[in-house]
């Protein structure tokens, strides 16, 4: 099989790095891509992830099998859908399915008419309103624009100046673009925050091992949200209790409702969990894999993807029994410093050359490019995603910490405590 994989940052390279493993697939290509997926596919750089058009000319003229859907953006737009009217075979949800993650107000009252379990919230799209409804409002209170917005577009304010702050953030100065045009004002629950990915066919469930991300930019949880600074797999803190809670009450029912609505959903659900004293509740939902959880689940997982990709296309996923391996994988992200607010690219990358013919050790690159003479150079906020597999999770996380000293690179950039959770454990 052709298969053509839309996106080019982390969560890419592994779905990239996860294809070349089929016996299946013959040839690979990636647009936009990246420098290490352009290693394992052939790259188009100069077609965007939201050029629909180019796209579709491409996986065409490339005569693929198979278009990999796999950023939130293109998504919610309806790439799906404008690659099934062309007669062409795509992964991942069409637009009204999308809107799971493409719409927060629409997850939230999703949760609220089905009964999943989640934060109390109200939502806004007039500013004045929602800084009348704050002043009587308990404290800390999480605010979410309500569109896609990078993965950054949650403010956790503490006091009232902080959320009045937030609103004039979100809605008026629209630092997250339209996306800001409504916005949800919702409880903060506190516990541990637990990603689970699962394939989905429209019908039937399949849930990948569990993923604790790191959200913050700084050690120690303190500074701005990102993209992800890194992630661990598997979560101590997921146990057999809180899977079959999460089983019964919100993964199998969220399907059920996309259903009931209309709305099927295939591709991959991510689900944003955290757990409470009064059990497991949904944060947010996500419309395709997570980066950096793709990096540390995908490694681990035993199956052939591309055998999973058809099922859940097929809606025969019952047939398949997702199986991982018995072990742990940690990925430390190498980001600009500075990032997620101002950094400068363009330096070199050095020592990519270390991880080859490394079993246990994984470089997914996020943001490189090749630069005028052929070097690899960053390219973006978040650079590098270092990863590592082992029998358990501290010694996943003392190798991908060891191996985060293979490369260097001007402005190199990480978080020293990923994984920290599980001293604690």
């Amino acid at each position: 099989m052709k298969v053509l994989i839309i996106g080019g940052g982390g969560r890419e390279h592994a779905i990239a790095a996860s294809m070349r493993k089929s016996p299946r697939v013959d040839a690979l290509y990636c647009v936009p891509g990246n420098a290490g997926i352009a290693q394992i596919a052939e790259c188009e750089p100069s077609i965007g992830a939201m050029d629909f058009d180019r796209i579709v000319s491409y996986a065409k003229e490339k005569a693929v099998d198979l278009v990999f859907v796999a950023p939130d953006d293109p998504l919610a737009a309806g790439l799906v859908d404008r690659l099934e009217a062309e007669g062409l075979r795509a992964f991942g949800p069409r637009k009204d399915a999308a809107i799971l993650e493409g719409s927060k107000a629409f997850s939230k009252d999703l949760m609220k008419k089905y009964h999943i379990p989640t934060a109390a919230y109200e939502t806004f799209d007039d500013a004045a309103k929602a800084l009348a409804y704050l002043e009587h409002a308990a404290m800390p209170i999480v605010l979410k624009a309500d569109g896609l917005a990078l993965g950054k577009g949650v403010l956790i304010c503490n006091t009232l100046e902080e959320a009045e702050a937030g609103v004039k953030e979100i809605m008026q100065d629209k630092h997250f673009g339209d996306a800001g045009n409504r916005m949800v004002v919702e409880e903060f629950l506190t516990g541990r925050e637990v990603s689970v990915l699962a394939f989905v066919d429209g019908r039937t469930v399949k849930t990948m091992t569990s993923a604790q991300d790191h959200k913050r930019a700084g050690d120690g949880d303190q500074g701005p949200n990102t993209g992800g600074m890194g992630c661990f797999s598997p979560s101590p803190f997921y146990t057999k209790e809180v899977d079959e809670y999460c089983r019964r009450f919100i993964y199998q029912p969220t399907v059920d409702a996309m259903a009931a609505e209309g709305r099927e959903f295939k591709g991959v659900i991510f689900f944003g969990l955290i757990l409470t004293a009064q059990g497991p509740k949904v944060l947010e939902y996500n419309a395709r894999f997570g980066d950096p959880e793709t990096q540390v689940v995908l490694c681990r997982m035993k199956n052939d993807i591309l055998d999973v990709v058809d099922a859940c296309i097929d809606g025969c996923l019952d047939k398949i029994e997702l199986e991982f391996e018995d072990n742990a994988a940690v990925c430390v992200v190498l980001a600009s410093e500075g990032y997620p607010v101002s950094y400068k690219k363009g330096f070199e990358i050095r020592g990519l050359e270390r991880f080859r013919g490394e079993s246990d050790y994984y470089c997914f690159h996020a943001g490189s490019c090749l630069d005028g003479d052929g070097r690899i150079v960053t390219g973006g906020g978040r650079v590098l995603g270092v990863t590592a597999k082992a029998d358990t999770l501290g010694e996943a996380r003392r190798k991908a910490y060891e191996a985060t000293e293979w490369v260097e690179f001007d402005n190199k950039y990480m978080r020293h405590d990923i994984g920290k959770a599980i001293d604690e454990a």
